[in-house]
């Protein structure tokens, strides 16, 4: 891949609460912002296509002089605040520094002032004879992203996770070894809430690698880790969340242990259910369902990709057992989603068990055509429709995706490509 397009590469994807928008961030540090066409009475079926509403440059490259490090300017994660008027906010991060954005629409500009004329040229006062009152004249539309906060200099790691709390007052951002809280109008404080850093560091054993606040209980929130474990802490027991309330971990089983056990336990991504009651974590094979009055083990687990099982020793040679996929659930919480390589992507039906794999490629995405779904085999004779896993493209991977909170309409993330799906309508 050429230097060129590396900047392209998306490296986040995000609905807003009504579904209407849809940002990515990418590895240039730019946020694209996407908005769903309105329903016209001559075209019905163009309801659901989303264009480029806005575009911005979010995050620049930076190098912090005190460590010699360049500070990369890729968007880790964007997560939306709920619209309360005409204006649109977001949160972007990069490893380091949390923006907040407001993005707004100006269809109007005033026009008759006293003091200047139109072009902005200043007049000469002694010409001004009578008052002018000022009128907003119609002009067309523009959306202008302006930065109202920058959160900084909080994180010694690099972010991994943003947070907007329930409260819609607070948010936290989690690092590799500490999450911080921080209220949505101040920018030069923010309280410490977890901490795992050991006083020696060759004592360190996990990393956080995700953290996310419940969806509505505001002292609620959960981390996972490197180990496999998750934690459940509870704000109003303490202000520094060290001791956790609840800690969930599936028993290993040792028939199963391997060089690679532990790295492929590592837990990419954790999501809260919309409703609160469960939880969904996706490690390296397997995406698992928790239900949260239950820590002993998950409720259900679905294997996204078994017959990699047997590869890991040339996945870990090639980096890709590093790889950190993300999951989501459908706005009934009943379906869940999560990627995987080759630029397929697998969806688990909770109620039926039914399980799909589809593809996200040019080949079939022109518009309105129906995807298929594809099957890997393993070894044996292969049927025609069928994939060798010994010809998977381990280059093409979907990490990225996301689900409309309330609609059939999935958008995922293939390198440099927005993909949008959705239910087939006549």
């Amino acid at each position: 891949m050429s230097e060129l397009s590396t900047s392209d590469i998306i490296s986040t994807v995000e609905f807003n609460h009504t579904g209407e928008l849809l940002a990515t961030g990418d590895k240039g540090g730019r946020v694209v912002i996407f908005q769903r066409e309105q329903e016209s009475k001559n075209q019905p079926h163009r309801r659901g296509e989303y264009n480029v509403y806005s575009t911005f440059q979010s995050h620049e490259p930076e190098f912090d002089y005190l460590k010699s490090l360049e500070i990369e300017e890729k968007i880790n994660k964007i997560r939306w605040l709920p619209q309360q008027n005409a204006a649109y906010f977001l949160l972007s991060t990069n490893d380091k520094t949390v923006k907040l954005w407001k993005v707004s629409e100006r269809g109007r500009r005033p026009e008759g002032y006293n003091l200047k004329d139109d072009d902005g040229r200043i007049r000469d006062p002694s010409t001004i004879t009578m008052l002018r009152v000022p009128v907003l004249q119609p002009m067309d539309l523009m959306v202008e992203a302006t930065p109202r906060r920058v959160f900084s200099n909080a994180h010694t790691y690099h972010i991994n996770s943003i947070s907007v709390n329930s409260d819609y007052e607070t948010y936290m951002s989690a690092d590799d070894l500490r999450i911080n809280l921080w209220n949505l109008e101040i920018t030069n404080r923010s309280f410490n809430i977890v901490d795992i850093k050991p006083a020696n560091m060759e004592e360190l054993t996990e990393v956080i690698t995700a953290a996310e606040f419940h969806p509505n209980q505001c002292n609620t929130f959960v981390y996972s880790s490197s180990k496999g474990t998750i934690r459940l802490c509870d704000m109003r027991a303490a202000a520094l969340c060290d001791k956790h309330s609840k800690f969930f971990e599936e028993p290993e089983d040792p028939s199963n242990r391997s060089f690679f056990s532990e790295i492929i336990s590592s837990i990419s991504d954790v999501k809260f259910s919309h409703s609160g009651r469960y939880m969904m974590t996706r490690d390296y094979l397997t995406v698992k369902v928790w239900d949260l009055n239950m820590e002993s083990r998950p409720l259900e687990t679905y294997q996204v990709h078994d017959y990699l099982r047997s590869k890991l020793c040339s996945l870990y040679e090639n980096d890709c057992i590093f790889d950190k996929f993300e999951c989501v659930w459908n706005g009934s919480d009943s379906v869940i989603m999560t990627g995987s390589y080759n630029n397929f992507f697998r969806m688990f039906d909770r109620n039926t068990k039914r399980d799909v794999t589809l593809e996200a490629s040019r080949e079939n995405s022109k518009p309105r055509a129906i995807l298929k779904p594809r099957k890997v085999c393993v070894g044996g004779k292969r049927r025609k429709d069928e994939i060798s896993v010994d010809s998977l493209d381990f280059s093409k991977k979907i990490l990225h995706s996301a689900w409309h909170p309330s609609e059939n309409i999935i958008a995922v993330a293939a390198t440099n490509n927005l993909y949008i799906f959705q239910d087939k309508v006549n």
